[in-house]
């Protein structure tokens, strides 16, 4: 090495070795850390010294173990379970860049030792998912979360997908930020639109150009409707899709071998009772919404009211009905 470390940082370089290398598989011999040691820091330090070292990690509550084949590291901050779970939540997020879960799942492993990235398959074929192509979504959190704590609005150019798979900028939109929720695998942005004084939601992904303006905020309370502020858990499953109609009490029949479905998208939100050999379901959600989702689940579902949207699926049912003819 060009140069080496004091001394005095041997402790600092010891836990480090201990976490990059050690597990309880793998333990470290006094011998072992001092080569790494010297071939990493170029700290050359006596057996004993390590050994006073390794017990000074413990009554710091590192939770350093020893044994007769070694030193290592029993615990960490996450497991790998833990971490596999993250990474697959990264793996599977739509609005996240290739390069960005990439850049992420590079950090998740760096949280574990060496010997877990030998197990993560998964980075090599991160661009093999599904991915936005949006680079601006990590930048768009920041400008919003600013926003929000300043109590500011925002405004940015809003994007929809083109024939030619790129986005394609649609409208100027100035908004006043309230919330950012993950919902079906999409990122979106709660907020007022400023221009029609109303809730509207923004998948982060779509939005580009974002900057902070000066205009103060409009409070969420002084909304037609929202003078409770928002129940977001309520808000997410009245939701199945993000539109902005307002919820409503919506009844219908289920088979029950799709309930599990039901219990996903709608949880604590449905309330299921017994009807027969079916299922009599009451969920308060937007029309709009169900509409797409009864359709979805057509052959195991029949929408009994509102009766605005049992015409208008039925009406869907007989359009659809002439195309196939």
């Amino acid at each position: 090495m060009n140069s080496f470390e004091p001394k005095k940082l041997a402790l600092l370089r010891i836990l480090q070795i201990l976490e990059q290398y050690s597990d309880y598989d793998n333990p470290l011999k006094q011998e072992d850390i001092a080569r790494c040691l010297d071939r990493d820091y170029g700290i050359v330090i006596e057996r004993k010294a390590i050994g006073r070292n390794i017990s000074l990690l413990r009554e710091a509550g590192y939770d350093v173990m020893s044994d007769r084949r070694g030193s290592y590291l029993a615990s960490r901050e996450f497991d790998d379970s833990e971490l596999r779970l993250l990474i697959d939540g990264v793996l599977a997020s739509r609005h996240i860049t290739a390069r960005h879960s990439k850049e992420l799942i590079e950090k998740l492993c760096s949280l574990s030792n060496r010997y877990f990235r030998s197990h993560v398959k998964n980075i090599c074929s991160v661009n093999e998912w599904s991915k936005t192509d949006n680079q601006s979504l990590f930048y768009n959190i920041e400008v919003i979360d600013t926003a929000i704590e300043r109590g500011k609005q925002v405004a940015f150019s809003y994007n929809k997908y083109g024939a030619d798979k790129k986005l394609h900028k649609t409208s100027d939109q100035c908004v006043t930020p309230y919330q950012m929720i993950l919902h079906n695998q999409r990122y979106y942005l709660i907020a007022c639109n400023e221009k029609w004084k109303n809730l509207g939601h923004y998948r982060l992904d779509r939005i580009t150009d974002i900057r902070m303006t000066d205009e103060p905020a409009t409070p969420l309370r002084s909304l037609p409707g929202h003078k409770n502020g928002i129940d977001y858990k309520e808000y997410a499953t009245s939701l199945p899709y993000m539109f902005t109609d307002r919820p409503q009490g919506i009844e219908f029949l289920a088979d029950p071998g799709i309930v599990d479905q039901i219990v996903d998208w709608f949880g604590d939100n449905a309330r299921i009772q017994s009807s027969g050999e079916k299922l009599n379901v009451y969920v308060r959600a937007s029309p709009m919404a169900m509409e797409y989702w009864a359709m979805q689940y057509l052959n195991f579902v029949e929408i009994l009211s509102p009766a605005s949207l049992r015409k208008r699926i039925a009406a869907n049912l007989e359009a659809a009905r002439g195309k196939y003819q």
